[in-house]
């Protein structure tokens, strides 16, 4: 670690994101990581006396499980400025007051984020200054390109840090291991051995009070634009020679672009619904269009579901499924893999055979390999057999991991511009086709598994 420490400014630290995910993400990176140096500066319009705002990063560092010896020094030099990041006179005087190497962190609605890096652009930052901020990227193909032409007009692109705290999640990284550490898996990563793949993240969750985010968002943008696509990103990516960020990113980069709907048709490539009252672990859930907060005339869809198809050499005519949804009867958090049967299987045995699978499960964190062998009590027959490894518990939460790379200067675990473009590009033709009403949203009722026929690959 360097001498000096990391000045991390988060904007907007008196809201919900700094007190459920950055605290406690930074508490547990300084578990992991005793001796990083880090200096925690809040920035926020509301009123916060210095030991206000130390008591909140030290109650999220307790909440993190953070050793007091470690936490105390980080909470004594923290720091809070009343600041509006969007008057020039008081960004200017933040930036100025701040000790370099710094952060600035943008816990902001993007809106926000927007204009303040605008007075950003006239005030000037220090050499070396990194931008960190949220999902989403614009609202649209084009107001994400117009933002990326706002923060490099701020500083260069290795320094614009794109959050999606799933880029953070143990299991996904594991993906690397699994696909480019693995000898049996490596050779049979392709079209010819696999036969599709699903991204699934169904939760139990309801709204829970989110109806100001998540009715102006909905399940394609919250979690399949967001999330769903940068795994897929790494699932189907190329081998990098090293895990340097520029490699690794360009690689993934080059899988979304040649990421489309299912057949180029967005209307036969996507679903959506809504779920109407019903009952999820013993709680009564009421109908969505009836929630405090939501405008039922936006149709705002709950659970979605995009096939789409990757038009290159490794996986043409593989159809990848990604799913996500809210108020399901039961969590699915996994990538599954299934395999194209074998080219012969003996005859006599070719009734009872299955497909092979892999899973790997987003939460909470283990490898199933499901493979055909000889069924108990009857040799010619054939019976699946489960394969189960639990994978190791994470060494720290996904924001620590993400937030540790920032602090570091290094981008692996950050969004790059045109990945964040791409992800529009693919999603835009959907969302064109779901406000013609060309898709119809259908129903389910809160707590069971979904509309049926979902999961399959549209014919033509």
């Amino acid at each position: 670690m360097a001498d000096a420490p990391t000045t991390l400014v988060i904007l907007g630290a008196s809201g919900d994101l700094t007190r459920r995910l950055l605290l406690p993400g930074l508490g547990t990176l300084l578990s992991a990581e005793p001796t990083r140096r880090v200096r925690v500066v809040g920035a926020d319009r509301v009123e916060l006396s210095q030991e206000e705002w130390r008591t909140k990063v030290r109650d999220a560092f307790a909440e993190a499980g953070l050793d007091d010896a470690v936490a105390e020094p980080v909470v004594e030099d923290a720091r809070y400025v009343r600041t509006d990041v969007l008057q020039e006179d008081a960004v200017r005087a933040l930036v100025e007051e701040v000790a370099a190497p710094v952060v600035l962190y943008f816990a902001l609605p993007p809106s926000v984020t927007v204009q303040a890096c605008a007075l950003l652009e006239r005030i000037g930052v220090p050499a070396g200054t990194r931008l960190a901020l949220e999902k989403p990227f614009g609202n649209d193909l084009e107001s994400a390109r117009e933002l990326n032409r706002q923060l490099l007009r701020v500083v260069p692109e290795n320094d614009v840090f794109r959050i999606d705290h799933f880029l953070g999640v143990n299991t996904i990284l594991n993906l690397i291991g699994l696909r480019f550490a693995n000898r049996l898996l490596q050779p049979i990563w392709t079209r010819e051995h696999i036969e599709k793949v699903e991204i699934v993240y169904d939760e139990t969750l309801a709204l829970e009070g989110r109806a100001g985010y998540y009715d102006g968002a909905g399940a394609l943008l919250d979690m399949i634009q967001s999330h769903l696509l940068e795994i897929l990103a790494f699932f189907a990516m190329e081998a990098p020679a090293t895990m340097h960020a520029d490699e690794v990113r360009s690689l993934k980069a080059q899988v979304l672009r040649s990421v489309h709907p299912w057949g180029h048709d967005p209307v036969k490539g996507s679903r959506r619904a809504r779920y109407t009252a019903g009952s999820v672990d013993g709680r009564r859930v009421p109908d969505y269009a009836a929630e405090e907060g939501v405008d039922a005339g936006r149709q705002t869809e709950t659970l979605a579901e995009l096939v789409v198809q990757l038009d290159n050499a490794r996986w043409a005519g593989v159809p990848f499924i990604l799913r996500s949804g809210k108020a399901l009867g039961s969590p699915r958090k996994e990538v599954v893999v299934t395999f194209r049967p074998p080219a012969h299987v003996p005859t006599g045995l070719e009734d009872t055979v299955e497909p092979d699978r892999l899973v790997l499960e987003l939460k909470p964190g283990a490898v199933t390999l499901d493979l055909s062998m000889n069924a108990e009590g009857n040799p010619f027959e054939l019976e699946q057999k489960e394969l189960h490894a639990e994978l190791g518990k994470p060494r720290m939460l996904p924001y620590g991991e993400v937030l540790g790379a920032i602090l570091d200067g290094d981008p692996l675990l950050t969004i790059r511009g045109d990945e964040a473009e791409e992800l529009w590009r693919i999603v835009e033709p959907v969302l064109q086709a779901w406000r013609a009403h060309a898709v119809p949203l259908q129903e389910y009722a809160a707590g069971s598994a979904g509309p049926a026929g979902w999961g399959t690959v549209p014919r033509g």
